[in-house]
């Protein structure tokens, strides 16, 4: 009898969930030197933006009605290199996209097709997880210093016995206004998406399987027809340009397919929801095909079968982010990711709760941190809990729970995690402000902070440019924020044609030049992820950003004269690291520009430069 291979390995640090939270984890502190390993139980990476889900991103700009507070890090380098490949929103080519993403990182470890099925902690310290990889028959025993359950359902977490919860709080225990009077065990539901595309000629419709039927009175409070958009958006560009995205557009795929099941449980009975779910899906075709809704040239192109989930468990942690910090923009000395995305609470039901709206929206403005100590799992030395798992109130995490603040909150775990190997000390033992000055380094924005890295040549530099625009002065790429925020463009622009034009630093001393690290602008305004829903595909354009700066030198100059020069052609990315062949001291750097990805003029938010390679 054949017996399974069993292989024993150990890591620096080890993600269990391979969603875009875990991903950006495991690629930071990867990045960051730490030895890591990714497990990831399915065969794409992505979670619910992945095609096996078909999810669009959403974060902090809650779909552009607050489009400063788009993310960066790793999550808008993932986004820009989907642009630069994929023009017509293939998710395939997306997951080959994350794929790579993952498998280039020299540090880090992927394990895909491969499920955790049992954890070990002693002592507040989680030593073990055993895994079982599908396609070779290994069974995986992998140890490790550090672990972060990024898996969204809290399992690491909760096989090792850290608390969680489930529900909703009562209004007594965070006062928060929204809560109910009495704690429960209502949870949001798992959904289903599905894609019809117009053939062009009358489509017949038989349902290939058992479905939910459902009446117009049923569905009067979803959307389902081709009724002018409710949400109609305008962009006007730098150049007056308008872009507005309205009319008719029966954008089938909708997200309140949503059932929650009957029991105490949500992840016991999650078969038993999905195959509710699929005569669900195939139900709302039915009655949109096969009733008067104007789609009778429509054919559906795919429908998922892996539901996407909202809410299982919240684990504990150090501190608990309540409704009362999203709704107050609440800072916290120890911020390390921040959100902004509505309160979004869906119906407890799904859409089965016929007589109420799909969801409870609450909306602010601004922002809200989120601490370092909602990732830190109460009673462990070594364990995070990222994603929509991490430590909030079931009113927060409405609005945490999106895709665009767990990949943040995820690089900044991995960014930790890779801190605390280097230091050998637990999760509780970094330093915070070295943290907060890594991320913001990595292109991460954290409301309030700013670039204070006192190895950063180009805070004391005096700068001077060829032309600026008006308010764009050269002087905006050293303000320590990379961003238009606040009223603050803190950005240099070109006055005239970006071709020829150049910026220079002139350094306080002569210094050694190992790293010139360059934040360039890739327009927050416009959208810039991968979508099923046609009225997200029209947010964008096509391509990369055409305000990227895609040719230039760096040129590193003694006395006036060149003594190195690096040649970067064809970037894309909005944060470019360039690295010199090797240190040499000089006495002023000079960026000369020589086009751009389509803008008329140079765009840049930022210049570092550094001594050593970083």
């Amino acid at each position: 009898m054949v017996g399974f291979k069993e292989v024993r390995e150990h890591y620096d640090f080890i993600v269990v969930g391979g969603g875009l939270n875990g991903l950006c984890a495991a690629i930071a502190a990867a990045r960051h030197g730490a030895n890591t390993a990714l497990v990831q139980d399915r065969p794409v990476l992505g979670g619910n933006a992945s095609s096996e889900i078909r999810m669009h991103v959403c974060g902090a700009s809650q779909n552009q009605v607050k489009p400063e507070l788009n993310e960066g890090g790793i999550l808008h380098e993932l986004m820009l290199d989907n642009k630069r490949v994929n023009d017509y929103f293939c998710f395939s080519i997306w997951d080959a996209v994350l794929f790579d993403a993952a498998k280039k990182e020299k540090n880090l470890k992927l394990y895909l097709n491969t499920s955790m099925y049992s954890a070990r902690a002693e002592g507040g310290k989680v030593c073990e997880i055993e895994c079982y990889q599908l396609t070779t028959e290994k069974r995986l025993l992998l140890t490790a210093d550090i672990f972060a359950d990024c898996t969204g359902n809290g399992t690491l977490g909760a096989f090792v016995g850290a608390p969680y919860r489930t529900g909703s709080e009562g209004r007594d225990e965070f006062s928060e206004p929204d809560a109910p009077e009495q704690g429960n065990n209502r949870r949001m539901g798992n959904t289903l998406l599905f894609k019809a595309v117009d053939m062009g000629h009358p489509v017949k419709f038989i349902p290939p399987t058992e479905v939910m039927h459902l009446s117009e009175e049923d569905l009067h409070l979803r959307k389902h027809g081709p009724e002018k958009d409710k949400d109609v958006l305008e962009i006007v560009d730098e150049s007056g340009r308008k872009m507005l995205f309205d009319g008719y557009c029966p954008d089938f795929g909708y997200w309140w397919i949503e059932l929650t099941g009957e029991q105490a449980d949500i992840i016991g009975e999650y078969e038993d929801i999905r195959d509710d779910l699929v005569k669900a899906v195939y139900g709302v075709w039915d009655h949109i095909k096969n009733t008067d809704h104007y789609a009778e040239n429509y054919a559906l192109q795919w429908v998922g079968m892996l539901p996407g989930v909202r809410e299982s468990r919240r684990m504990e942690g150090d501190y608990m982010l309540t409704e009362n910090d999203v709704l107050g923009n609440h800072r916290f000395e120890d911020v390390v990711a921040y959100g902004g995305w509505q309160i979004d609470n869906h119906a407890a039901h799904g859409l089965l709760d016929f007589d109420k709206l799909p969801s409870d929206n609450i909306a602010f403005k601004g922002s809200y941190d989120i601490p370092y100590r909602c990732y830190l799992a109460k009673g462990f030395e070594n364990l995070y809990i990222s994603g929509r798992s991490m430590s909030a109130s079931k009113l927060a995490m409405a609005s945490s729970r999106v895709m665009g603040t767990c990949a943040i909150g995820g690089q900044a775990i991995g960014t930790a995690a890779a801190q605390a190997v280097k230091k050998g000390c637990t999760i509780r033992g970094i330093d915070i402000r070295e943290l907060q000055q890594d991320l913001l380094r990595d292109d991460c924005y954290l409301p309030g902070l700013r670039n204070a890295d006192e190895k950063d040549l180009a805070r004391k530099a005096r700068i001077k440019a060829s032309s600026c625009q008006a308010g764009y002065d050269a002087e905006n790429v050293v303000t320590g924020v990379s961003r238009e925020i606040d009223g603050a463009v803190n950005a240099w622009r070109s006055a005239g044609t970006a071709a020829g034009e150049w910026l220079q630093l002139d350094l306080a001393v002569p210094a050694p030049v190992k790293t010139v690290q360059l934040v360039f602008d890739s327009n927050f305004s416009i959208e810039k992820k991968i979508a099923l829903a046609s009225r997200r595909q029209k947010q964008q354009v096509i391509g990369v950003p055409p305000e990227l700066v895609r040719d230039f030198d760096i040129v590193l100059l003694s006395g006036g004269k060149e003594i190195a020069r690096r040649e970067v052609r064809g970037n894309w990315q909005r944060l470019c690291r360039v690295y010199l062949d090797e240190a040499a001291c000089c006495d002023a750097v000079r960026l000369e520009i020589l086009a751009t990805n389509g803008c008329e003029e140079a765009r840049i938010f930022e210049v570092r430069i550094y001594p050593e390679e970083i």
